[in-house]
């Protein structure tokens, strides 16, 4: 229904064990946490006293409640049932078009409280027993500016989970509840094991980082310090964060469930691809989270910008690795984006709410060059065709490439961001979100930083400006603003790059100043 599900991609759907536990991670790798604090709050709230039954549908989308990343994300979550017993849970997360809030799309860029970016949905059944709960659907809806696309999300997501919960059902029927249960727990034991081993394989010893976002999109003059140090000891990876900044006021607070996710796909980045993630792995690590920080915010703290703060948190813990394990260092990466557009009038039959996701590119690691205009860490996000945004909404892309030069200088290049200009054909608010324009993503090992983000509005007119931070505009039809995602920091010195992929960079246009790579200009 919603273009962030059917383009970009925005969704996952899983399989649990009756614990909550995720057995297989789904591409979108920030949300694998998260199910684990979703069913584990269902639990506590409805298990004991017996309260969970064959055909219950369960809804959440509170950060603080269920562990979700933000308002906008809503999971839902089927038992499955054997002889009785709950044996596994389907479950799957995805992002809303719109759950009210301060702003269209819900997701502000400038909010101060978490009651200002949606309709907060604690742990509660949406089915019961097959019965769909339609006054709790009713109330989702009634708060929601698309409605409809809501609904048919919603309903979507339902049907999965129980689409989940039905095969879950086949292979108990063919190979037995107690042979599926014992397969999920080998399963998550060998994932702790494997981890373990290949951190036992890092030197013992202590590394620290810390890096910093522009701003919290409140206090624009005021950067938001990330911090970790690692620490390996006796096969065991312990992630500090109390070093980091305390929780801000505007929308870039992290819940644990995120901080979880960027230490796992960090590690599993650092030692080696053929590790794969799920719950087990979490014997293996321990987190610090020192309370009412930026890492670990108490409510009401608004959490709506959550991935750009998720991609620098990457940032500095894959730095940190680097010093304890320098064959998979990698340089800062550029930052996912988004940009929310609604429209005072929307082309016939067609949502008034545009979203999009933008990705930029990685840095360069030892060995390789950042790959560029592509989505970074966390997810697998797809960009919006312009055929379907053109289709679709009130709006031109005048210009869409890849940025000559923008990659930073190093014996391994960073990838090269992309920019995109659009001309609005109706009224509209746009809503910008985006950081790595004030410290644009930073090289390594000698590696020059990549080029940092820049949104421009009001192209072509005496009004032309780059926005200093995250925001709300409004603006006009025939306006045209131009987006700039950032791109990846150099590796190694600039000086040393291969002579023959440097002229092969200058012959497809990636870099037109070879300077930046003396002495082979």
């Amino acid at each position: 229904y919603s273009t962030i599900i059917r383009e970009s991609r925005d969704f996952s759907c899983v399989i649990l064990d009756r614990a909550g536990g995720l057995i297989v991670p789904p591409p979108m790798f920030f949300h694998a946490p998260v199910y684990r604090h979703f069913i584990g709050r269902i639990l506590d709230l409805y298990g004991a006293n017996g309260r969970i039954g064959e055909g219950d549908v369960f809804v959440a989308n509170h950060p603080y409640e269920g562990g979700l990343p933000h308002v906008s994300d809503m999971a839902f979550a089927t038992p499955v049932f054997a002889d009785g017993d709950i044996v596994a849970f389907a479950g799957s997360i995805a992002h809303k078009a719109d759950v009210g809030g301060a702003v269209a799309g819900s997701t502000s860029a400038n909010a101060t409280e978490i009651f200002q970016e949606g309709l907060l949905i604690p742990p509660i059944k949406i089915v019961d027993g097959d019965m769909g709960q339609t006054d709790i659907e009713r109330i989702i809806l009634t708060n929601s500016r698309q409605p409809a696309l809501m609904r048919g999300d919603i309903h979507a997501q339902i049907a999965v989970t129980r689409m989940g919960a039905a095969r879950i059902k086949q292979l108990c029927s063919r190979f037995g509840a107690h042979t599926l249960t014992e397969a999920f727990a080998a399963i998550l034991d060998g994932a702790a094991n494997e981890l373990r081993a290949a951190i036992a394989r890092l030197p013992e010893g202590e590394a620290s980082a810390e890096g910093f976002l522009d701003s919290d999109g409140v206090d624009v003059e005021r950067p938001v310090k990330l911090a970790v140090n690692v620490s390996i000891k006796d096969g065991i990876a312990t992630f500090d964060f109390s070093r980091s900044d305390p929780q801000s006021r505007g929308p870039i607070n992290l819940r644990p469930s995120m901080v979880e996710a960027c230490v796992f796909y960090a590690l599993i980045g650092c030692l080696g691809p053929d590790l794969h993630f799920n719950d087990g792995m979490r014997k293996a690590v321990r987190l610090v989270l020192a309370p009412r920080t930026v890492t670990n915010a108490e409510p009401p703290a608004s959490v709506s910008n959550y991935q750009m703060v998720n991609l620098k948190l990457v940032d500095v813990i894959l730095e940190a690795l680097a010093k304890l394990y320098p064959a998979r260092a990698i340089a800062h990466s550029g930052s996912s984006s988004a940009l929310t557009i609604a429209w005072a009038k929307a082309r016939p039959g067609q949502s008034s709410m545009q979203y999009e996701i933008m990705g930029s590119a990685y840095g360069g690691g030892a060995g390789h060059d950042g790959a560029s205009a592509t989505a970074t860490h966390l997810s697998n996000l797809h960009i919006t065709p312009i055929e379907i945004l053109e289709s679709e909404f009130p709006c031109r892309i005048t210009r869409f490439e890849i940025v000559a030069d923008s990659g930073g200088p190093g014996r391994w290049r960073g990838g090269l961001s992309m920019q995109r200009e659009y001309e609005l054909l109706e009224n509209a608010t746009v809503v910008r979100r985006y950081d790595k324009s004030r410290f644009p993503p930073a090289g390594l090992d000698g590696g020059k930083p990549g080029g940092g983000a820049r949104f421009v509005i009001r192209l072509g007119t005496r009004e032309e400006r780059a926005t200093e931070a995250s925001g709300r505009f409004e603006m006009a039809a025939g306006d045209r603003f131009l987006l700039q995602s950032a791109a990846g920091g150099g590796y190694g010195d600039p000086r040393q790059r291969d002579r023959a992929a440097l002229a092969r960079d200058m012959a497809q246009g990636y870099v037109t100043r070879p300077d930046d790579y003396e002495p082979f200009s």
